[in-house]
């Protein structure tokens, strides 16, 4: 899944906010399943972070809004339509 592109060191990889992201996220799975946490307790952690990064630059309506979108299309069963033109 490609995300919002970072510069890279050398200029030959591009990079991706979401590859970055999945890097450190598979880490501390890693980590939590390792030290007997289960991935459970760290997601949650994970997210609390996430939440008070946003709120440095978000309003709470906003945040809330990003977070419904996410919970209400979270099914991956489920065809989503999007308008084209």
């Amino acid at each position: 899944m490609a995300g919002t592109q970072i510069a890279p060191k050398d200029k030959g990889n591009a990079m991706y906010a979401s590859d970055v992201a999945q890097r450190h996220f598979s880490a501390a799975i890693d980590d939590a399943e390792t030290s007997g946490l289960g991935h459970e307790a760290v997601c949650r952690a994970l997210l609390s972070l996430v939440i008070s990064k946003y709120l440095e630059t978000r309003s709470v309506p906003d945040i809330q809004a990003e977070l419904r979108f996410i919970a209400e299309n979270c099914d991956p069963d489920t065809d989503f339509m999007f308008m084209r033109p």
